[in-house]
């Protein structure tokens, strides 16, 4: 059976497709709205290649981009439009006839997550089967959990391949740099994996 899980490049959702590995052959999709000279999926393809899983990206629309912005704009804050952007990424992989679909969200996340009508609305819709590997851990289990499988590089200004970084350099194109620092709270870690410890 088959899993495309969504993919960043960083910990949580390269722990998901190992998680996912002994059940389901597994391919790493990364979604970018393919925003002129910005190739931040890159990163996520070095990635999905030194932990041993196919890799693909699948352009979203421009209109969900401009939908995710109108809603960071409209609330304040990133979170709905975060949101709002990962439902339409897991849609779509729906909608292109994969079966089992899957992300990196964990038991604490706020943003992006789905509450339970949307997983529903997406299950009925497309007839796929919506898998949350990590939504049973909390930072600490996932911390050793990483620490035990992946090198890792972490800080606040690590390029990966999340909705996130498309997002901002676009309102940043847009509105400029005093904008997005307004919308967004200061940057938390990100990570990349840098190799996946064999056993």
């Amino acid at each position: 059976m088959k899993v495309q899980v969504l993919y960043s490049g960083g910990q949580d959702s390269s722990l998901s497709a190992i998680l996912l590995e002994p059940f389901f052959d597994v391919e790493l999709v990364t979604c970018t709205f393919g925003i002129k000279n910005e190739d931040y999926w890159r990163n996520a393809e070095k990635a999905a290649g030194v932990i041993g899983f196919p890799f693909k990206t699948l352009k979203l629309g421009q209109e969900v981009l401009d939908a995710g912005i109108d809603l960071i704009l409209r609330y304040g804050y990133p979170r709905y439009g975060i949101n709002y952007v990962h439902r339409m990424a897991l849609e779509a992989l729906a909608s292109g006839g994969a079966k089992y679909v899957a992300d990196g969200t964990r038991r604490d996340d706020h943003s992006p997550m789905l509450d339970m009508s949307q997983i529903k609305s997406i299950e009925d819709a497309y007839g796929s089967m919506y898998i949350r590997p990590l939504a049973g851990y909390g930072k600490h289990a996932i911390d050793a959990l990483v620490k035990e499988h992946f090198e890792i590089v972490e800080g606040p200004s690590i390029e990966k391949a999340d909705y996130e970084s498309e997002i901002r350099s676009s309102l940043n194109m847009r509105y400029g740099a005093a904008t997005v620092e307004k919308l967004f709270p200061p940057q938390h870690a990100q990570s990349r994996v840098l190799r996946r410890y064999k056993k």
